[in-house]
C-alpha cells in the first residue's frame, strides 16, 4: 500500500473514518481547526453526520449522546476548549461510553497560544473531571503513529467502554507526513447489548446514567470502575525504550519532544556518551515498570516536556529514588532543541567526555 502525504489534522480525521467513526461533534480552535474541517467534508460522504456545536460545552455532551446509542463518535479540541469540555468528560466516564477525544495541546494556561506546547498533561492523565476517573491516554510522536492509535483507539474505547484520549502537541497536528493507511488487526469486540437503541418491546430498556443517589450503589459503581482500570494498566501499556540498561543517563520524553531528544542523542552517541530514551506512548496507564530495566549505575534520568514540568510527578514515581531525576522544559509554545538537550546533558553528567 502507498503512502500518502498528509497534515496532521487530516490524517486523524481519515485515520477516524476508516475505524468506523460516523459521527464527529465539535467547535474550531486552533491549532486543530483543520481536524473538523476535514470531517465536515468527508464525514457526509461515508454517511456519516458533522455538526459543529455552539460550544466545547455543547459538542461533548452530543458525544455522550450519541456514544449512548452505541454509535463511534468522536470530538476534538485543543486545551482551552478542551477544559470546558471536563464535566461532560467526566460524565462520559461515569457513565461508561466509549468514544475517542482528540487534544492538539498549545500553550497556556487560559488562552495562552496558539504554538505546540504539552501543558496538558495533568489535565488528561489526572481528569480534569470530577471523581474517580481514568480515560487510555496516548502521545503519539508522529503522524503515522497517530493514524495507527486512533484506529486502536476506537477498539479499545468499546472494549473497555471508556472514553480514548489523543494528546498530540500542536506541531503533530500542523507537520506534513507521509502516511499509510494499513488493515487493521482488529479486537474481537463484545456486542454494545448496553446501548439504548431501542426496544421494539422485544426486551427491558437500557438506562444510560452517570447519577447514583444511594452512596452504596454509587461506592459499588466505583469499585467496579477501579477493577476496570487495573485490568486497563494490566493490557494496554505502551512504551518504546531505546538503551536503556547501558545508559549513564537515561531521557524520559514524550510525543514530538521525544523525536527532538532522539536527534541530541545520536549526536551525543558520536562523542561517546551512552544515552537512553524511555517515550511512553499511554501517558496512562503510565509504563513505570520500563524504569526498572534501566542500568543500576545510571547517573541521571532526565525529563523533557514542553511545559514546566508535569510528567516529571511520574517519573519520580517510576525510578522509586533510585536515580536523581532532572528536567529541562520549554514553555509558551516554543520547543526545545538537541542543542540545548546536549548542553543540558553535559552539565548533569560534568563536562565533555
Amino acid at each position: 500500500m502507498s503512502k500518502i502525504l498528509m497534515k496532521g489534522n487530516e490524517a486523524i480525521g481519515a485515520a477516524a473514518i476508516q475505524a468506523g467513526c460516523r459521527y464527529f461533534f465539535g467547535y474550531p480552535i486552533t491549532p486543530q481547526s483543520e481536524l473538523p474541517e476535514y470531517m465536515a467534508r468527508e464525514l457526509p460522504k461515508v454517511g456519516g453526520v458533522y455538526l459543529q456545536a455552539e460550544s466545547e460545552v455543547a459538542a461533548i455532551n452530543m458525544v455522550y449522546g450519541a456514544a449512548g446509542s452505541g454509535a463511534r463518535v468522536m470530538t476534538s479540541s485543543s486545551s482551552p476548549g478542551m477544559s470546558l469540555k471536563q464535566e461532560g468528560i467526566s460524565y462520559i466516564a461515569g457513565a461508561e461510553l466509549p468514544c475517542l477525544i482528540v487534544n492538539i495541546m498549545r500553550g497556556g494556561p487560559g488562552l495562552g497560544s496558539i504554538q505546540p506546547s504539552q501543558t496538558d498533561y495533568f489535565q488528561a492523565t489526572r481528569g480534569g473531571g470530577n471523581g474517580d476517573y481514568r480515560l487510555v491516554v496516548y502521545a503519539p510522536s508522529d503522524v503515522q503513529e497517530m493514524v495507527d492509535l486512533i484506529i486502536e483507539g476506537f477498539d479499545v474505547a468499546d472494549q473497555y467502554r471508556n472514553p480514548v484520549m489523543i494528546a498530540g502537541d500542536g506541531m503533530i497536528g500542523q507537520m506534513m507526513e507521509p502516511v499509510e493507511f494499513k488493515t487493521p488487526v482488529r479486537r474481537e469486540l463484545a456486542e454494545k447489548d448496553w446501548a439504548t437503541t431501542g426496544t421494539n418491546g422485544e426486551r427491558e430498556r437500557n438506562i444510560i446514567n452517570s447519577l447514583y443517589i444511594n452512596p452504596e450503589d454509587l461506592e459499588q459503581h466505583n469499585i467496579r470502575l477501579q477493577a476496570k482500570y487495573d485490568l486497563i494498566k494490566q493490557n494496554e501499556v505502551k512504551v518504546e525504550s531505546y538503551n536503556i540498561e547501558d545508559a549513564e543517563l537515561v531521557i524520559a520524553a514524550y510525543g514530538t519532544t521525544a523525536r527532538i531528544a532522539k536527534t541530541a542523542i545520536a549526536k551525543l552517541e558520536e562523542e561517546g556518551y551512552k544515552i537512553g530514551l524511555i517515550r511512553p506512548i499511554t501517558l496512562w496507564p503510565y509504563p513505570y515498570d520500563e524504569f526498572k530495566k534501566i542500568n543500576p549505575n545510571c547517573k541521571a534520568v532526565l525529563t523533557a516536556e514542553m511545559n514546566t514540568g508535569q510528567m516529571i510527578d511520574d517519573v519520580k514515581i517510576a525510578v522509586e529514588g533510585k536515580y536523581p531525576v532532572h528536567f529541562y522544559g520549554r514553555t509558551g509554545g516554543m520547543s526545545p532543541t538537541p542543542e540545548e538537550f546536549i548542553e543540558n546533558i553535559k552539565k548533569i553528567l560534568g563536562g565533555e567526555k
